[in-house]
């Protein structure tokens, strides 16, 4: 083991070196990866040294998510004290299925989730837990809804016409979480957005009403704090009180944004999170977790309990459910992702988290501030949000973002809003500063100079 250690502490030394130097690589094409890395696997074990190289020759291929000019995605950056957690979740190697096998583990996550449902303002009946991603814990916020709602379903599988609202320009996930929990995609209403990108509750309501006269079944809201591409957040008390005149299930998906709970600044952006049925946040986004760390908490515990819990004599073989965590999670082996983000909370504190979700923000106004104040830029979102949305001198987005990209120069995305397309920056990465945002523009004006104009 202390042999193999040695060689991950080479690796990722020259990774950290490579960083610096090559923030970001030229992509290898896909047809090409088999030519250039050894991937195959033989019969025969490969000798040490040749082993070592092959693995750092992948490792320093890899695109490298943690520099500073990496924009591309909704997760950035690299926290060391979040990596001592990952590191030694890998080396204890527990299942957080039961408390037998977990031990404290358990008892460090069930903090972790009892801390997140104080902040979204349940009370003490909430329960929580962790799930391989946003994806996976919205599923389990409309698995619940539906069992709520209709709960013969989970016996005799769905027989009404249920309904779930969302707004269009939520994360695709809902669409696909209704196919797994037998809702159908056809039975997922999209509502329209205002030009600020957040759900139209009038129009919500009157959809609902639509519904209701028709003999479907409403069962589930899905509220987002902030959209993937713009950032919006929907006005959750507004929708909340909606949800609860027609006797419907409130999820929020805070998976993106969500962590905003944790700065007294920026709060108000999920003022009626408490309303929620369920809420759901990536501490791999904002709270600069490694991927992946998704958490879900549910208002009653019941709830989560009915949905998700099945008697397994060979597993659960001690008294307390309450530290049987497996009892209440959508898979049965589960890593133990609490302990990173635990490692980073223990280590820089609520108010450490609070400055880097603030100092997130701040990084967007800088940016914000410089598109307002260029008149080569047109800027396409609001200051609430850690996105910057922007065109720079008539120039197809993608064209942009592509060419960048293809030439190793920076990592960064674009979207849609409506018809309107753009270049999506993000400053997820609490580890950037101003100079790093100034950077970014410096370098993609002389970029876009040399090869695009």
């Amino acid at each position: 083991m202390k042999e193999d250690l040695n060689i991950f502490l080479k690796i990722t030394e020259k990774l950290l070196a490579a960083e610096i130097a090559e923030p970001v690589l030229k992509p290898i094409a896909v047809e090409d990866v088999l030519e250039n890395i050894d991937l195959t696997l033989q019969d025969e074990p490969m000798l040490d040294h040749e082993f070592a190289a092959n693995l750092e020759k992948l490792v320093l291929t890899t695109p490298r998510t943690a520099t500073k000019l990496f924009f591309n995605q909704l997760f950035g950056g690299r926290h060391s004290k979040a990596i001592i957690g990952e590191l030694l979740s890998v080396i204890l190697n527990n299942s957080m299925y039961t408390y037998k096998v977990g031990g404290p583990q358990i008892v460090m996550e069930k903090q972790l989730t009892r801390k997140l449902a104080d902040m979204v303002g349940f009370g003490s009946d909430a329960e929580g837990t962790l799930a391989a991603g946003g994806s996976m814990t919205n599923l389990m916020g409309m698995l619940m809804a539906r069992d709520w709602k209709d709960p013969q379903s989970q016996h005799e599988g769905v027989t009404q016409r249920m309904i779930a609202y969302t707004s269009e320009a939520s994360h695709y996930s809902v669409n696909k979480n209704a196919t797994f929990a037998g809702i159908g995609r056809n039975n997922v209403r999209k509502i329209a957005t205002d030009d600020h990108g957040r759900m139209d509750v009038a129009v919500l309501e009157e959809t609902i009403k639509e519904d209701v006269a028709k003999g479907y079944v409403p069962f589930m809201v899905n509220a987002t704090a902030g959209t993937t591409v713009i950032g919006a957040f929907d006005p959750l008390r507004a929708i909340g009180e909606v949800a609860k005149k027609y006797d419907i299930w409130f999820h929020v998906d805070g998976a993106y944004c969500g962590s905003v709970l944790f700065s007294d600044k920026y709060r108000h952006l999920v003022d009626g999170s408490e309303l929620a049925d369920s809420f759901t946040l990536n501490a791999h986004k904002m709270l600069g977790t490694p991927l992946s760390c998704s958490l879900i908490t549910v208002k009653h515990k019941e709830h989560i309990y009915n949905s998700m819990s099945q008697a397994a004599s060979y597993l659960y073989q001690t008294a307390n459910d309450d530290y049987n965590p497996g009892q209440i999670s959508l898979q049965c082996g589960r890593r133990n992702d609490a302990l990173k983000f635990w490692t980073l909370w223990k280590s820089i504190g609520t108010n450490g988290l609070e400055h880097a979700v603030d100092h997130q923000f701040d990084l967007s106004r800088h940016a914000k501030d410089y598109v307002k104040n260029n008149p080569d830029y047109t800027l396409y979102n609001d200051d609430d949000t850690i996105a910057i949305c922007f065109n720079y001198k008539g120039l197809d987005p993608k064209v942009i973002c592509n060419t960048l990209y293809e030439k190793g120069e920076i990592m960064v995305g674009y979207g849609k809003f409506r018809e309107q397309e753009f270049v999506r920056l993000v400053t997820v990465n609490f580890g950037n500063t101003k100079e790093d945002l100034d950077r970014f523009f410096t370098m993609m004006e002389k970029f876009c100079a040399e090869h695009l104009l």
